[in-house]
């Protein structure tokens, strides 16, 4: 058996931008940048099934800052409305160590990743791949892992070229989760916004050092780097911890006014000419 075992490592940089803004940034580095072959036109949908202990360790463990912490969850790009046992999903574990982000994942058939995250029980893989199946079953009964939230949003992403091949910038919208329901393939899932859906996480990616040209760019614009997790966002929205300091608050994030409101003000300028 092919192994479909994949890892990397990266430094990742976030931003919360509102959406019109986001997309005069992706504009712009659409000048420097190409569109990430697997993204089309108005991005795909992930989707993340995230495991976490009774009491909530990983969620304690990114509050808390630990230089070492990790998280499993199951991944699946596209709509869901097609989702089956033979869809490909992600099983991938997470991890911070320092300032470095690791990700380690296997694909699989949907139905078996269920049998392994839910079932608890081992999958065919091969010999490449049985050390990774072996840490995954590990965490999930030695912690009592449970599916505790489920998160999803629209994404576009960029790659670099040329001397930038390493980099990658995404734009995550329509940030939403729940709580319940923790299928895939849910008929009618309660789900809601986590984050105002006016507003983007732009996320910058690399292996290892970010291009000047782009910090300039979030220099220039005034982007200020943020420590959100959609993870920890959904918890603390759903009420499963309270809200930390890292959470985003619509207080903080009002709309941009709509044309209606504009209107009064238009009127006014245009009565006193």
């Amino acid at each position: 058996m092919a192994s479909r075992l994949h890892a990397f490592n990266r430094f990742e940089l976030k931003y919360l931008v509102p959406v019109e803004e986001a997309a005069a940034i992706r504009d712009e580095l659409g000048e420097r940048m190409d569109r990430d072959l697997n993204s089309p036109v108005g991005g795909y949908g992930v989707w993340s099934l995230y495991y976490d202990t009774p009491q909530l360790r990983f969620y304690w463990e990114k509050i808390e800052g630990l230089k070492f912490r990790r998280k499993l969850r199951i991944r699946h790009y596209g709509d869901l409305d097609t989702v089956t046992d033979d869809s490909p999903v992600c099983v991938e574990i997470k991890q911070r160590v320092n300032r470095v982000t690791q990700k380690r994942r296997i694909t699989l058939p949907y139905g078996v990743a269920r049998r392994l995250c839910d079932g608890r029980e081992m999958v065919d893989h091969s010999a490449k791949e049985s050390a990774f199946i072996q840490e995954v079953l590990d965490l999930i009964v030695r912690l009592n892992l449970q599916p505790t939230a489920i998160t999803g949003y629209q994404r576009e992403a960029l790659v670099g070229r040329d001397a930038d091949t390493g980099l990658r910038v995404t734009f995550d919208r329509r940030v939403r989760g729940r709580d319940r329901d923790f299928h895939f393939g849910t008929a009618t899932p309660q789900n809601r916004f986590t984050i105002p859906p006016h507003m983007s996480v732009m996320e910058i990616k690399v292996n290892e050092r970010t291009p000047h040209w782009i910090t300039d760019l979030a220099a220039r614009r005034n982007l200020n780097l943020v420590r959100i997790s959609k993870y920890v966002q959904s918890v603390e929205a759903f009420g499963l911890a309270p809200r930390s300091v890292f959470h985003i608050n619509e207080a903080d994030c009002p709309p941009p006014p709509s044309p209606v409101e504009q209107q009064p003000h238009t009127l006014l300028k245009a009565g006193a000419q």
